[in-house]
């Protein structure tokens, strides 16, 4: 079993903060978000049974089910029975067919997930990587595990293609579940306010990218409950981020001229 220990701790925390979705994915990954967004109800009737985040309810359904409330939480099975796959025999109680929120609950309580008092942003990380394995850590741990990353410039290549067997070549073509949160905090759709924060010079408002704007972006990505899409345009959000963090909009915005 792994440890949420202080070293993986700052691990997640690092990678969230460094994590920048690939612009190739963008249109991709804000449809799913979308998806999330218009379902976060039903999510959150599941969430709430565990005081846990909505999004982490959400963002497994994203990566096991391909967001489809007819498949069971615990590994995409099909309702209308008990699950085949590992784990297999799941809801043990009750008939099928079962309700996406009965088969869902039954997924997290069998992790034992009402045990959680606070649920940080390690902690959110820790139990999405527990909830698909420990696998690619413990084999491959030169691979950032797909099942968080994919989609970000933290993930390459490399996944299981079958159970037990490994690709070094193989690309997974699903959004990692941090990248999805990752983006619904850029959206400002959630708050995650535990991360670092370190200082750097700011610059200017602008309506397209210019030369530094990643840096500024990625600078003010490292104050807690920010977080900004990386793509050099310092805009409306990014001016957002400095006067929440300042007191001030970014020099040229608009509004301050209104």
């Amino acid at each position: 079993m792994i440890k949420l220990t202080k070293r993986l701790r700052k691990e997640y925390e690092t990678l969230y903060r460094s994590c920048e979705i690939r612009p190739q994915r963008f249109a991709e990954v804000d449809k799913l978000v979308d998806g999330l967004l218009a379902n976060r109800e039903r999510y959150e009737t599941v969430a709430d049974a565990f005081d846990a985040p909505w999004y982490f309810v959400a963002a497994i359904h994203n990566m096991e089910s391909g967001q489809r409330f007819s498949r069971h939480l615990h590994n995409g099975d099909p309702l209308t029975r008990r699950t085949t796959h590992v784990p297999a025999g799941r809801p043990r109680k009750g008939s099928p067919p079962f309700t996406w929120e009965e088969s869902a609950i039954d997924a997290l309580r069998m992790r034992s997930l009402q045990r959680i008092e606070k649920w940080s942003l390690p902690r959110l990380l820790y139990e999405l990587e527990r909830y698909n394995g420990w696998g690619d850590r413990r084999y491959h741990p030169h691979v950032k595990s797909p099942y968080l990353w994919a989609g970000s410039i933290h993930y390459s290549s490399g996944k299981y293609v079958a159970d037990g067997t490994w690709s070094e070549t193989a690309v997974s073509r699903q959004t990692g579940a941090a990248v999805l949160i990752r983006r619904l905090q850029e959206r400002q759709a959630i708050s995650l306010p535990d991360a670092p924060r370190d200082d750097k010079p700011l610059l200017h408002y602008a309506d397209s990218r210019i030369p530094h704007g990643e840096e500024l972006q990625r600078f003010l990505n490292d104050f807690p409950g920010i977080a900004l899409r990386v793509d050099g345009w310092p805009g409306q959000r990014t001016s957002d981020a400095v006067q929440r963090i300042f007191g001030f909009r970014l020099k040229g915005d608009p509004r301050d001229q209104e």
